[in-house]
């Protein structure tokens, strides 16, 4: 079942079930898949291209959550931490440390990299391989401890 299928059968279910929060937070996703397509001129997204907008939604609203628990706004943390949770049921599976590090190590060997200079080299190579299944940070972080 495509993407856009799963969220259109969820968006019923909601509707029949009166959740206006979770409904709104799928029509929100779906408008942003369409406005995707729109841009690249498609008239559908392949697989890739939605998990590219799914997780940029989804990192949008971690990045708010942060800001808003260092204000203060209990309020909006709340409808954010929803709206999160809503998202990662669309997400693939997310990949253990131990997995990552693998996949790190693993892409370290294959571009020959031995030093923090060639960083982008390794998560150039590396990204593709976990996207959506790993956060950037985490990434990052893990490539930046294993060259040093």
């Amino acid at each position: 079942m495509s993407l856009l299928d799963h969220l259109n059968q969820d968006m019923k279910q909601a509707m029949r079930n009166r959740e206006k929060q979770k409904l709104s937070v799928i029509r929100m996703v779906k408008a942003s898949l369409q406005n995707e397509a729109i841009k690249l001129g498609k008239e559908e997204l392949s697989e890739e291209e939605e998990l590219t907008v799914l997780a940029r939604e989804l990192k949008q609203r971690k990045d708010s959550l942060r800001e808003f628990e260092e204000a203060g706004r209990e309020d909006l943390v709340e409808n954010l931490r929803f709206e999160i949770d809503v998202l990662q049921v669309y997400m693939p599976k997310q990949l253990t440390t131990e997995e990552l590090e693998e996949i790190v190590l693993e892409t370290i060997k294959e571009v020959n990299a031995t030093s923090k200079q060639e960083m982008g080299k390794v998560m150039g190579a590396l990204m593709p391989k976990v996207k959506g299944k790993a956060d950037g940070t985490e990434v990052k972080t893990l490539v930046q401890k294993h060259l040093s």
